[in-house]
C-alpha cells in the first residue's frame, strides 16, 4: 500500500471525545478514525495555517466543483451546483431541517436501529418518534414494507429521516428500495432527510445509490445530507452541505441553515473539502481496502473464537454489529461488564433503538494491531461473563 494505515497514532492530549478515557482502556466506540486523513487534506490544512489569518471565509466556486463533480464520478449523480448549501455539519443540518419541515408534536419517521442522534434531532425539538423497526431475521436486516407504508400513512406523520448507507448495520439500500421508499413518502406527503454521510466508505466493488438518484419522486420529495468528514476523519473541522434539487425545499433549507447560523465555515472548512474530494481519491480506495481487511479479520474471528456472537453482513461503514442475544438480552449491561472486566470501550446497541438491546456496535477504523487487541478483550470479556 502508498498510505500507512498500520502505525498506531497516539491521540491522548489532543481533546480527544473518544480517547478521554483511563489509561487501560481501548475505545472502539464513536465513528471516528484513529487514521491520520489524506496527506493531501493534511497539506491542504498547513498551507491555509501558514498563511497566520483566519478572517471570515467565503464559499468559493471551488468547493461547489469539488463536490458536484465527485458525486457525478464516484456516485453517477449529477447535483445542480445552485441546489447546493454548504454547513457546519450533517447533524445541526438535521436538527435544523427538523425544525423547519415539521411542527410541534409532528412525528418523524426513523427506521430503527438507527444512528442514535436522530433521536435526539426529533426529541429535542418537541417532535415524536416514530420507529418503523427494520426486520431481523437469519441474521441479516431488510424492510418491513407494510409497516412502514402503514406509519407513512398516519397523517401525522411528515417526515422521514433515511440512513444511507444505514449506520448501525452497514446495510446498502439498493435502487429498487430507495424507489420504493421515495414512492411511498410522495404518496403520503412525506418529505425525507438522506443522511449520507458513510457513502463514500462502502466495501471496495461495492457502490451506494445517492437518494435523490434513485428516482425523480426521490429527488423532488427530498434534502440530502453529504460530507467528507466520515470518509476522510475530519468531523473536527466541522464541514458538510446539503442538497435540495427541489426550490421549495432548497428555499427552506437555505433559510433554516442561516437562520440557525450554520451556514458560515471556519478557515478551514473550505480547504480541507476540497482537497479531500479533489486530490484524496487514492487515499479513500486504500483506505477503504484496509477497513475491508478488518471486517475480514472480525468475521474470521468471531465464527473460529466467538460463535456465541453473530456478525450481521457489512457492506458499508466502519461500523460492524454484534448480534449478541445467544449470551444476553441486555446489551448495556454486557458493554458495561466488557468495559470494567478488559477496559474496552463499545457502544450498546440500545442506544439506537429498543430492537438494538441485545447487540453492540464495534469500531473497526483503526490500525490491525488496536484492533486485534480489541478482539482479545471482547473474547476476554464474554469468556469472563460465561464462565461465571
Amino acid at each position: 500500500m502508498k498510505y500507512d494505515f498500520d502505525t498506531p497514532i497516539d491521540r491522548s492530549g489532543t481533546y480527544s471525545l473518544k480517547w478521554d478515557v483511563k489509561e487501560n482502556e481501548l475505545p472502539m466506540w464513536v465513528a471516528d478514525m484513529d487514521f491520520k486523513t489524506a496527506p493531501q487534506v493534511i497539506e491542504a490544512i498547513e498551507k491555509r495555517a501558514a498563511h497566520g489569518v483566519f478572517g471570515y471565509t467565503i464559499i468559493p466556486d471551488e468547493w461547489y466543483s469539488a463536490y458536484t463533480s465527485w458525486w457525478q464520478r464516484r456516485h453517477g449523480l449529477e447535483m445542480d451546483k445552485a441546489r447546493l448549501i454548504f454547513c457546519t455539519g450533517v447533524v445541526p443540518a438535521i436538527s435544523s431541517l427538523v425544525r423547519k419541515l415539521t411542527t410541534p408534536a409532528e412525528r418523524v419517521l426513523i427506521q430503527t436501529p438507527v444512528y442514535n442522534i436522530f433521536f435526539n434531532s426529533i426529541v429535542n425539538n418537541g417532535r415524536q418518534v416514530l420507529e418503523a423497526p427494520l426486520s431481523y431475521k437469519n441474521g441479516s436486516y431488510s424492510i418491513d414494507w407494510d409497516d412502514l407504508e402503514l406509519k407513512l400513512s398516519d397523517p401525522q406523520t411528515t417526515l422521514m429521516i433515511l440512513c444511507n448507507p444505514h449506520n448501525p448495520i452497514g446495510k446498502i439500500w439498493d435502487k429498487q428500495e430507495l424507489a420504493k421508499i421515495g414512492e411511498l413518502c410522495k404518496q403520503n406527503h412525506v418529505t425525507v432527510i438522506s443522511d449520507e454521510i458513510h457513502c463514500d466508505l462502502t466495501d471496495p466493488g461495492k457502490e451506494y445509490v445517492p437518494f435523490a438518484g434513485a428516482s425523480e419522486a426521490c429527488k423532488e420529495i427530498s434534502i440530502t445530507c453529504i460530507a467528507p468528514t466520515k470518509a476522510f476523519n475530519l468531523a473536527g473541522i466541522q464541514t458538510a452541505a446539503v442538497y435540495a434539487p427541489n426550490p421549495r425545499l432548497y428555499n427552506k433549507a437555505v433559510r433554516t441553515l442561516n437562520t440557525d447560523e450554520i451556514a458560515e465555515p471556519n478557515a478551514f472548512a473550505i480547504n480541507a473539502a476540497i482537497a479531500a474530494f479533489d486530490n484524496g481519491e487514492d487515499w479513500l480506495d486504500e483506505l477503504r481496502e484496509y477497513i475491508y481487511s478488518n471486517k475480514l479479520a472480525v468475521k474470521s474471528f468471531v465464527e473460529k473464537s466467538l460463535p456465541q456472537i453473530t456478525l450481521v453482513p457489512s457492506e458499508a461503514t466502519y461500523l460492524l454489529w454484534l448480534d449478541c442475544s445467544s449470551i444476553t438480552l441486555d446489551g448495556s449491561s454486557l458493554a458495561d461488564f466488557i468495559r470494567r472486566e478488559t477496559g474496552l470501550f463499545l457502544s450498546s446497541g440500545e442506544l439506537y433503538g429498543d430492537c438494538g438491546k441485545s447487540f453492540l456496535r464495534l469500531n473497526i477504523a483503526c490500525p490491525r494491531s488496536r484492533l486485534d487487541d480489541g478482539l482479545d478483550r471482547l473474547l476476554k470479556g464474554i469468556k469472563s461473563l460465561t464462565d461465571s
